[in-house]
């Protein structure tokens, strides 16, 4: 891993443009990707992709945030910040899933839910709550891997996982670097300042107990090479999986329970083997 990167510095490989996304690392790590949109009660909403695929020869459901590439894509996808149609979505995987016991795998990388008006009048801060609700109520595994931006609870709507994964580069925070510096100190170009403070690096995360494993990424980002990243997440999936696989249903919603309750405690910090 790559120690000598600063806080900021990780923000921006986050951020690169070139930095994959869920349908990158759909493509590398299943097979038989099925594709499910729309919310069945307004619309489809392209910043949250999920659908049905097999892992391992194992059935899983996938579901994770889509920024797109072009600039027609970031438009389309609010640069992946979901509206409630999106989350809505998300909660129909995951009834789906339950329903017929598959796990869960998601890909955490917004900046945060979409803030325009619309996406508030139709509901925006209850299909989050919702979504919180039911995925913290599940009893399939559930794992979810931050892989580039994981901002706010636009991101945690999607990050109530058994276990929560991280790339080295990726960062997990309340708010955006420059949403912080702009509430503390009235001022968003102190947003480097900011990310030395917000504890918001995948190492940082670790120490917390907020995650429970970081994926090492090449020198450059994940981007320089998708395939030894995408190799190390596969094997780290794999094992996770295979152990949540042998858990009941109520010792999985328990868990899920517990950890979240003790998430950033030195209760939890003193769990790890």
């Amino acid at each position: 891993m790559a120690n000598n990167l600063t806080p900021a510095q990780r923000v921006a490989l986050a951020r690169h443009q070139d930095r994959p996304g869920t349908a990158d690392f759909i493509a590398a790590l299943f097979t038989d990707f099925f594709e499910q949109r729309g919310d069945r009660l307004c619309a489809d909403d392209g910043s949250i992709l999920g659908g049905i695929a097999l892992f391992h020869g194992q059935p899983v459901t996938v579901i994770g945030h889509r920024k797109g590439r072009t600039l027609e894509e970031h438009l389309a996808y609010h640069f992946g910040m979901p509206s409630p149609e999106g989350y809505r979505k998300a909660q129909r995987l995951m009834e789906q899933a339950e329903k017929f016991g598959r796990p869960i795998i998601t890909f955490i990388d917004t900046p945060g839910a979409y803030p325009g008006l619309e996406a508030e009048a139709r509901g925006q801060g209850e299909a989050i709550a919702r979504t919180l609700a039911l995925s913290s109520a599940l009893t399939v595994p559930v794992i979810s891997v931050v892989t580039g931006e994981g901002g706010s609870g636009g991101a945690l709507a999607l990050g109530v996982g058994n276990k929560v994964l991280m790339l080295e580069n990726a960062v997990y925070s309340v708010l955006s670097p420059e949403g912080f510096a702009a509430i503390l100190w009235k001022d968003a170009s102190r947003s480097d300042e900011a990310c030395d403070v917000m504890k918001l690096t995948a190492a940082d995360l670790m120490e917390l107990g907020v995650v429970d494993a970081i994926i090492p990424e090449p020198t450059g980002g994940a981007h320089t090479d998708l395939a030894a990243v995408c190799r190390t997440l596969d094997a780290v999936l794999v094992h996770e999986l295979a152990a949540l696989n042998k858990q009941s249903g109520q010792a999985l919603a328990t868990g899920r329970y517990k950890k979240f309750r003790l998430m950033g405690s030195k209760a939890l910090r003193k769990e790890r083997p």
